[in-house]
């Protein structure tokens, strides 16, 4: 699915409240609606390939 209209972006929305839902969904990610419907299938699937395959990407772009 899709968000809903109080999920969506809002300028009014603080500084605090978009960094609480950020904290939120690195918590605890959303599967019903990924970004990453690929990497959603492996966090649900395999957590442990995912675990590693995010551990890469992270060293990647961090060039490690």
């Amino acid at each position: 699915g899709y968000e809903t209209s109080a999920e969506r972006w809002s300028p009014v929305q603080s500084i605090e409240k978009i960094l609480l839902s950020v904290v939120s969904l690195l918590a605890e990610p959303n599967e019903a609606s990924p970004a990453n419907v690929d990497a959603a299938k492996m966090f649900r699937e395999n957590r442990e390939k995912f675990d590693e395959t995010a551990k890469r990407s992270v060293r990647k772009t961090l060039g490690l």
